[in-house]
């Protein structure tokens, strides 16, 4: 009999736990509507994998998640265009007081400089990255790698990700007018990858093979050391809604706050953030 019983508890205990795991998603269960999304092109994995996950249990949800960068999350959400507008940086106070705005800070991430697998710098400092991306530095033997002209690469104005990059690592300095401009991270790392004499920079979760980040001012730019503070390039990722989210947009948010969220941000080589 006392087996009986333990075997039953046992069981409940696993029943339990399988409720547990699915609970974040059953919110969804009997729901219809969309949500679309826009902006920060950093948060487009997690956006991504939430919105697959949900659509799969739901067909008659539609969400749709598209890039542009952080300015246009928050043009898009003001407008009323979008019910989500990521930003890869705080709304600035004239955009929260224009628009209405409420923002939701779900992640951590850093940003690195990048260059080609086959580049020879190991390492860089900060004045190094300041001096080659004002036009001073022209040529990678100037720092150590092989005679051949850098190539900039830069973030579209109103990236976050170029926000935090020239507060954090250029310092606030100039930029070249030869930089080559991309629109998102995944342009960004294309660009490096196909360029031997490229200098770029991107979001650390979208570091893989086909990039390789140096040291910067002696810090590894790994996710870990962004969330111990050893790497301080880093900034928060945001969504941000007009008002205070309601119905399906509520519980999506909701959703990325959850353990199954919080799973899919640290998947995708971000560190989560709990719901404040």
């Amino acid at each position: 009999m006392r087996m009986k019983k333990f075997a039953l508890a046992a069981l409940a205990c696993i029943f339990a736990a399988s409720a547990a795991v699915a609970a974040p998603l059953d919110v969804f269960k009997g729901q219809k509507g969309e949500v679309d999304i826009a902006g920060g092109t950093a948060h487009i994995p997690v956006m991504q994998e939430a919105a697959k996950r949900i659509m799969t249990l739901n067909p008659d949800i539609r969400i749709t998640v598209a890039g542009g960068g952080s300015g246009v999350g928050v043009k898009q959400v003001g407008e009323g265009l979008v019910e989500i507008g990521n930003t890869g940086r705080p709304l600035k106070a004239e955009e929260v007081e224009k628009y209405g705005l409420k923002t939701f800070p779900f992640a951590i991430d850093g940003v690195a400089v990048v260059v080609h697998p086959s580049n020879a710098v190991a390492e860089l400092t900060f004045a190094q990255v300041a001096d080659i991306y004002a036009g001073k530095i022209t040529n990678w033997k100037e720092v150590g790698g092989a005679d051949a002209k850098i190539n900039l690469y830069v973030r579209e104005d109103g990236s976050g990700t170029r926000e935090v990059f020239t507060d954090k690592a250029i310092k606030g300095g100039e930029v070249a007018a030869s930089a080559n401009v991309v629109n998102s991270n995944g342009a960004m790392k294309t660009a490096v990858a196909k360029d031997a004499n490229a200098i770029g920079y991107v979001g650390i979760g979208h570091i893989d093979e086909s990039v390789k980040a140096p040291k910067l001012e002696g810090m590894t730019a790994t996710q870990e050391n962004a969330a111990n503070g050893s790497y301080t390039v880093v900034r928060d990722l945001f969504m941000n809604t007009k008002g205070d989210p309601q119905g399906l947009t509520a519980l999506f948010i909701d959703y990325i706050y959850s353990p199954e969220g919080a799973e899919i941000i640290a998947d995708c080589g971000y560190i989560p953030i709990p719901k404040k």
